[in-house]
């Protein structure tokens, strides 16, 4: 799957994401698609774990795969999460509106789970809160000399009459086509500033005893985009990881302790459902593969 991109301005809609993606407008209203780029199919081998795109950044305990998502219900919270290798390290975030001297923090979480044979670097998630609408903010992660600096842009206040652009991406992997689809989204002229990510993130689970080292690979893929404007992540079937055979029978154990969402200001009891508003969108994440077991049936 490639990425399309869609800008809505003017009126009201509601944004469904799932395993289908569904747009219900008013009736006079339409929203029109600024990209058809679709990725082609004959270069779909995963890229080696050399390739300059799965580099670690240097400095001992450098934070790594570094991504943001939105944090709350309507749009002025950041949810920051990086992984550091060695050690926890600092669970800080220090942020700043852009041309101002005045550095704020924020305290974060760090969190470590074990996959078969694979044990997690360490986790840091950090909520950033009570940000300023339509602002670009820079922030900071890391401690001593591994300190690496990002920046995003909080979207307008919520509103029906708002402009705003969203990337639509899914199934990406970490193939040769991957990074192109990720350059592509990039290199567009419509700018989108937030992704709607509608599933199948890593393709881990392709390999051996679900390699999460490929979740490693894939979170540092993809920090050169996800790091700057949030990614709105929804779980998709290679998600699961419901492996009991070699004891693993929690399923979207990598996923759920690698990427935060904000379902509990949408009072959801699972991370795999919730909902936010940014700028004129409600969206709406629901995951068809939650509850999955052996016994469960899904309707």
């Amino acid at each position: 799957m490639g990425f399309k991109l869609y800008s809505f301005a003017g009126f009201s809609f509601y944004l469904f994401v799932g395993l289908t993606l569904h747009l219900q407008v008013l009736e006079f209203c339409s929203a029109g698609t600024t990209s058809s780029y679709v990725r082609k199919y004959n270069y779909d081998i995963d890229m080696p774990l050399d390739s300059d795109v799965f580099r670690v950044p240097p400095g001992y305990n450098a934070p790594q795969q570094v991504h943001i998502t939105q944090g709350d219900s309507e749009g002025r919270g950041v949810i920051v999460s990086w992984i550091t290798a060695d050690e926890p390290g600092s669970n800080i975030v220090l942020y700043w509106p852009e041309n101002s001297k005045h550095i704020f923090r924020a305290d974060g979480i760090v969190l470590t789970y074990k996959y078969y044979n694979y044990t997690s670097g360490f986790i840091h998630h950090c909520t950033v809160e009570d940000l300023e609408y339509d602002t670009k903010y820079n922030y900071e992660v890391g401690i001593g000399n591994t300190t690496r600096q990002f920046w995003f842009v909080t979207p307008p206040k919520v509103g029906p009459d708002v402009p705003y652009t969203f990337g639509l991406i899914g199934d990406l992997g970490q193939t040769f086509d991957s990074n192109t689809t990720v350059a592509h989204y990039q290199l567009n002229p419509a700018k989108g500033q937030t992704v709607l990510y509608v599933g199948d993130l890593s393709y881990a689970d392709d390999y051996p005893y679900h390699n999460n080292i490929r979740w490693d690979t894939w979170g540092r893929f993809t920090e050169r985009s996800a790091a700057y404007q949030p990614w709105i992540w929804t779980a998709g079937n290679h998600e699961i990881d419901f492996s009991p055979n070699i004891g693993e029978p929690k399923p979207f154990k990598p996923y759920t302790h690698r990427y935060f969402v904000p379902y509990r200001p949408s009072d959801s009891t699972s991370p795999l459902w919730y909902s936010i508003k940014r700028a004129s969108a409600h969206i709406i994440v629901m995951s068809s593969y939650s509850g999955y077991g052996v016994s469960v049936k899904k309707s």
